[in-house]
């Protein structure tokens, strides 16, 4: 018999999801035969795998030791493979760390790094954040088994700025929610061709082309070609001119959807396209960039507004402002003379 303690990182999720995650080799018809054989149990009872775990829930497996290892994540050798983790961190080590409590962690990406990896073989942000925190002895090896610490929101690759990330479940889900609901005010600058004086709200239909991974933004629901209606999506963008020269201006923009590509897209629809930007920007403006310094584009996630809430795990969060400078080279573009 093997018994565990469901620690705080694995409370607030349901049973069975739990259990898949610590034997997931396993099929669920086996997962679903041993609760209902009382193979599995939960704080000494009969379950189901709807509940919800709470701390210090206790489960029991009444299962040999070779079939639980057999199924479980971890192998003979004892163990999580962890030099992912540690590579990223090493790699990574300079990133600079914006806000820290012990479920939230706000990071700072450069342009240029994933915020999650899409191949094996690539390093994010989200293994940096694995890294760190077994690194700074704030998470165990052990209980990668059955969680890990993620990134909540995504940006592109070259876009600069802020990431949010759970450290805890309790914090992946709670960041999770407020990106969901909104509640959370998200901020970016970016640097625009063209003189542009604008203070509105604009909306629109994005249509994703999944094969190119690029997007298109039509202006009104009937300006969307017919075979593309059921699969485009509203977007809302609020932008406000910040300052503006005569071939550049810097834009602060307001995310209320948070679409693929939204951003870059929609300002290229408007005819001011994100210096930089190579999908969805002017290829002749970019040119004359480069031996000013910029190889990607100028878009950076400066300010989040988190909502205030009364859970005493987040009130360090509750209500608090994270701003986060954009990078040098848009002070050096927007202030030079012209």
């Amino acid at each position: 018999m093997i018994s565990t303690k469901i620690s705080s990182n694995e409370a607030g999720q349901r049973f069975d999801k739990y259990l898949k995650k610590q034997l997931k080799n396993a099929p669920d018809s086996f997962i679903y035969r041993m609760l209902r054989k009382k193979n599995i149990t939960l704080n000494g009872r009969k379950a189901d795998g709807r509940e919800k775990l709470c701390l210090n829930d206790e489960v029991r497996f009444f299962l040999a030791d070779d079939t639980f290892w057999k199924f479980s994540r971890q192998t003979e050798m004892g163990g999580v493979d962890l030099s992912q983790y540690m590579r990223a961190y090493d790699t990574l080590r300079d990133l600079h760390i914006l806000y820290e409590d012990d479920h939230v962690l706000i990071v700072e990406k450069p342009s240029g790094i994933l915020s999650q990896k899409s191949r094996p073989d690539e390093i994010s942000v989200n293994e940096w954040l694995t890294g760190y925190m077994l690194s700074q002895h704030k998470l165990s090896a052990d209980l990668l088994a059955t969680f890990r610490p993620s990134v909540c929101n995504r940006l592109d690759r070259n876009t600069s700025g802020m990431v949010v990330c759970g450290k805890t479940l309790a914090g992946s889900q709670y960041l999770s929610r407020i990106v969901r609901d909104k509640s959370l005010e998200k901020y970016y600058y970016c640097l625009v061709s063209g003189r542009l004086t604008v203070d509105e709200r604009v909306t629109g239909y994005l249509y994703k082309d999944t094969a190119q991974n690029k997007v298109t933004v039509y202006h009104s629901e009937t300006d969307i070609p017919d075979p593309y209606k059921k699969d485009s999506v509203y977007i809302d963008t609020a932008f406000r001119s910040v300052r503006a020269a005569s071939h550049i201006t810097l834009l602060e923009v307001q995310l209320f959807t948070g679409k693929t590509h939204q951003i870059r897209a929609h300002l290229s629809s408007l005819g001011h396209p994100i210096i930089g930007d190579a999908k969805y920007g002017d290829a002749a403006v970019n040119r004359q960039y480069v031996p000013k310094g910029v190889h990607s584009q100028l878009l950076h996630a400066h300010k989040l507004v988190f909502p205030t809430t009364s859970d005493p795990a987040f009130c360090g969060i509750s209500g608090r402002v994270v701003e986060c400078p954009p990078p040098a080279i848009f002070g050096k573009l927007m202030y030079q003379k012209e």
